[in-house]
């Protein structure tokens, strides 16, 4: 057995039929070749497997040498979110839609993942950010995301006015439905349906869209990604503003507050198999055009 993984954990969608049928695969094959699998609590219980070991997904970050996801992206992120606070590879098997962040195919799954395991792979680090929201100096609330942060109202269609300021320095007053402060990772994701650019996953920027400014002049605009960024909220502003990391964690925000929003000390281990190349996936999941010849 190969020294680079000794125990492995398995993490999926409970009562997702697919996922369970491939996290039984898996922790089958896994088992057969001598690793010690570590299948998390929620999943655990809707698998059919016999003398199963059942991990929170702390306990899988603190004990696991690699992580095996599998669902969609979204499953991936809530998952990604806890697991990047560990030196633990992360491997996605997609049971989703689009699949950026899943490389593997649950229908060729054991092939790739042989080699992986022998350490044929390739290990990428992606940086993710901590969105903190600030009320009279005081820190309220605090979560990560590995896509984006949204500052946005509670309800549809509702107009916030707020500041933006960079490391800092005064940049911008706005009149919009909010703002997205995106990562390279999650340039592909509600960034870019705002019209936010795709910006490749080694840079290390940040993007800030403005989700339908009220002035024509507001255009996307791309940061280091070591910036602070400061969005001071104006008290005119209704009461129910929230800002939403990856779309799950909401955290709650009222005018006058400040949210602070910057990267994290904390990264993500993807690891890819050999042939993975970023540009394949854009031209794969974006139906973008092939080679003329």
């Amino acid at each position: 057995m190969s020294n680079l993984y000794n125990t492995i954990g398995l993490i999926g969608k409970p009562h997702h039929e697919g996922a369970s049928s491939t996290i039984e695969t898996l922790h089958q094959y896994l088992s057969q070749q001598g690793y010690k699998v570590l299948v998390e609590n929620s999943v655990a219980q809707t698998v059919n497997i016999d003398n199963v070991n059942m991990a929170s997904l702390t306990n899988i970050g603190d004990q696991a040498d690699l992580a095996i996801v599998i669902g969609g992206d979204g499953y991936m992120l809530g998952a990604a979110r806890v697991l990047a606070c560990y030196n633990i590879g992360v491997i996605g098997v997609n049971r989703g839609n689009l699949g950026f962040l899943t490389d593997l195919s649950p229908d060729d799954l054991i092939t790739p993942l042989e080699a992986i395991l022998k350490g044929e792979s390739r290990a990428e680090q992606r940086f993710i950010i901590e969105a903190e929201v600030y009320r009279h100096g005081k820190l309220k609330s605090s979560n990560s995301a590995v896509n984006e942060a949204v500052l946005h109202a509670g309800k549809v269609a509702n107009m916030i006015e707020f500041e933006v300021y960079i490391d800092g320095s005064f940049m911008f007053s706005q009149r919009s439905d909010g703002l997205i402060v995106s990562t390279p990772t999650g340039s592909t994701a509600y960034s870019m349906s705002a019209g936010g650019p795709i910006l490749t996953p080694n840079l290390n920027a940040l993007s800030l869209v403005p989700m339908f400014p009220h002035t024509l002049s507001s255009r996307p605009i791309v940061v280091d990604g070591n910036s602070e960024i400061k969005l001071k909220l104006a008290n005119e502003n209704y009461e129910n503003l929230q800002v939403s990391c990856d779309g799950h964690v909401i955290l709650a925000v009222m005018p006058g507050d400040e949210v602070i929003i910057k990267k994290s000390e904390f990264t993500l281990r993807l690891i890819h198999p050999l042939d993975h190349n970023y540009f394949n996936v854009l031209r794969n999941k974006l139906s973008w055009g092939n080679k003329l010849y």
